[in-house]
């Protein structure tokens, strides 16, 4: 009986024992596993803070870059991308509009310059714009006239006519400059729009023009001769270009009588006399 007790007692110790190693080994374990899942936690925080960290520096280098842009500050690097290409496409927009304006532009002003261009060949022909003038430097007078030539009879009177349409034009072009002092006058003379390389002469003349050619009278003289001279009247020859223009100009050492000259003619033929083929009327003065 003693012995049996004896191992009795021993097993319950024994199981006693193997009762505590259990426990103890699931309490190790439980903790052993409860540590586990904390690191395991802490794991992934490490790794979700990491990753937040690496947002923010790559956020806020885009947002640098964004900002040194000019983009607004997008916040990402999408943003930022969307932002600039949105820069982009816009400038683009911009860029493309200025010239379709400044075209736009352009053509108003090609449309204001054309229109003027009308506006001042109808002027030049009804003759509305008249002569200009003022002071000139060395203490003178000088004038500026100009016309576009048309027959006789025009419907839209002119004081610039043309007697041979084959020779000047209808719409050909003339101006007639001078200027005087108390000891010289210089007249000088453009056309535009004749026959291209030719030869044509042209004088001052003593009347208005009209719709006979012989209207104009004779040449203007600084002494009354019975020849014709360039020293003493004002020859204003010239010979065209390929586009039908020319300039001509003449040089005295006296002036105009008051009223005097008052038209040039342009002649078929350098020299001087010829077929008058167009006449200008000019208000020369004294």
């Amino acid at each position: 009986m003693t012995a049996r007790a004896d191992q009795a007692a021993e097993a319950d110790r024994a199981a006693e024992a193997d009762q505590a190693a259990g426990a103890a080994g699931e309490g190790g374990g439980g903790a052993a596993g409860e540590t586990g899942e904390v690191g395991r936690v802490r794991r992934r925080r490490r790794v979700l803070v990491g990753a937040v960290a690496l947002l923010l520096l790559t956020g806020g280098v885009s947002i640098a870059h964004g900002a040194a842009d000019g983009s607004g500050g997008a916040p990402g690097p999408d943003g930022a991308g969307h932002a600039g290409q949105q820069a982009g496409q816009h400038a683009e927009q911009h860029a493309g509009q200025q010239p379709g304006h400044a075209a736009h532009s352009a053509g108003k002003a090609s449309g204001t310059g054309e229109a003027g261009g009308a506006a001042a060949e109808a002027g030049g022909a009804a003759g509305e714009a008249g002569p200009v003038g003022g002071a000139s430097r060395s203490g003178g007078l000088w004038m500026r006239v100009d016309g576009v030539f048309s027959p006789p009879g025009s419907f839209v009177p002119s004081d610039a006519l043309t007697y041979d349409t084959g020779l000047v034009p209808a719409a050909a072009r003339i101006e007639v400059t001078q200027y005087a002092d108390r000891s010289a006058t210089r007249v000088s003379t453009r056309l535009r729009g004749l026959v291209p390389n030719r030869a044509y002469g042209m004088h001052v003349h003593t009347s208005p023009c009209g719709a006979d050619p012989a209207s104009a009278g004779p040449h203007y003289q600084h002494r009354t001769l019975p020849t014709a001279d360039p020293v003493n009247e004002v020859w204003l020859d010239f010979r065209t270009d390929r586009n039908g223009d020319a300039t001509a100009e003449a040089r005295h050492d006296w002036g105009f009588r008051d009223g005097g000259a008052r038209s040039v003619i342009i002649h078929d033929v350098q020299g001087g006399a010829g077929k008058r083929v167009a006449c200008f009327t000019v208000p020369f003065s004294a």
